[in-house]
C-alpha cells in the first residue's frame, strides 16, 4: 500500500495475503504471510528489493528471507511523520520520489489540520479494543493512540508499558470509559457484545459501542489519516 502510495505500484512484483488495497495489488503474486512466507516464490520472481514490516513478521521468516542475499527495506512507523518519512525514502529507492514527496507532504498536511481541528475539545475517556479475547488494547506510542489523542480523546490505558497490552475485564470497567471503540472490515463480527455485561459503564449506559474502518485505521499507510477522520468523527458525536 505505501509503495502504491509512493507512486511505484508497477515495480512491485509479489505482496503478502491480505494486500487488498488498491485493487491493482489483488492481481500480484501473493508469496506467504505473516506466519510463512514461501522462499522459492519469492526467488522466481527475482526482485531487487524485499520490503519488510519489522513488527508484523516473526523474526525467524525475516532471516530466511535475507538468506536470499536481496537487499531488505525495513519499515515500522509508529507515527504519521514516519509514514511520510517512509513515502520519501521508498519514492527515492524506486525512482518515484516527486510523487512520494507530494503524498508525503499531503499525508502531514492533512494530519496536521486533523489535530487543529479536533485535538483540543473537550476530553473523551476512550477505550481502544484491539482484540476482544484475550482482551487487548493500546497504549501510548501506538499509532492508534496517536489518532485518540489527536481527536481529543483520552486513552484510558495509555500509560501501560507494552504498546498492545492484554487487560483484565476489570481494570478495563474500572475505567469507565465514555465510548469504547473498535476496528472491523464489513464483514467482519466486532465482538463488542460482552460490554453489555457491564450497564453500569458510561459508553454502555449511553450506547456508546462504535466500530471504525479497520482498514484504514490499522495500517501504517496515508490511509490512516482517513480512519483517524472517521474516529474523530465518532468520538465529536459522543461530545
Amino acid at each position: 500500500e505505501l509503495v502504491f502510495a509512493a507512486g511505484a505500484g508497477d515495480r512491485l512484483v509479489g505482496v503478502m495475503r491480505y494486500s487488498d488495497y488498491p485493487a491493482a495489488a489483488q492481481a500480484l503474486p501473493v508469496v506467504g504471510d505473516a506466519f510463512a512466507v514461501n522462499l522459492e516464490a519469492v526467488a522466481r520472481l527475482k526482485p531487487d528489493l524485499l520490503l519488510v514490516w519489522r513488527s508484523g513478521m516473526n523474526p525467524r521468516q525475516q532471516e530466511r528471507l535475507r538468506s536470499l542475499g536481496v537487499p531488505v527495506f525495513e519499515s515500522e512507523s509508529t507515527t504519521v511523520d514516519g509514514i511520510a518519512d517512509t513515502l520519501r525514502r521508498l519514492g527515492r529507492l524506486l525512482g518515484s520520489a516527486d510523487r512520494a514527496e507530494a503524498e508525503a507532504v499531503r499525508t502531514e498536511t492533512r494530519w496536521q489540520a486533523l489535530r487543529a481541528r479536533y485535538s483540543h475539545r473537550t476530553p473523551v475517556r476512550v477505550f481502544y479494543q484491539l482484540w476482544h479475547e484475550p482482551l487487548m488494547t493500546v497504549s501510548q506510542g501506538h499509532l492508534i493512540d496517536q489518532a485518540i489523542s489527536a481527536c481529543g480523546g483520552l486513552n484510558v490505558f495509555a500509560h501501560q508499558p507494552t504498546l498492545a497490552p492484554t487487560v483484565s475485564w476489570e481494570a478495563a470497567v474500572a475505567t469507565n470509559p465514555q465510548i469504547v471503540v473498535t476496528a472491523a472490515a464489513r464483514d467482519e463480527p466486532p465482538h463488542l457484545e460482552p460490554w453489555l455485561r457491564f450497564p453500569k459503564v458510561e459508553a454502555v449506559r449511553r450506547q456508546q459501542l462504535k466500530v471504525v474502518d479497520g482498514h484504514r485505521l490499522a495500517r501504517m499507510t496515508p490511509r490512516f489519516v482517513d480512519g483517524a477522520e472517521n474516529l474523530c468523527e465518532v468520538i465529536d458525536k459522543l461530545r
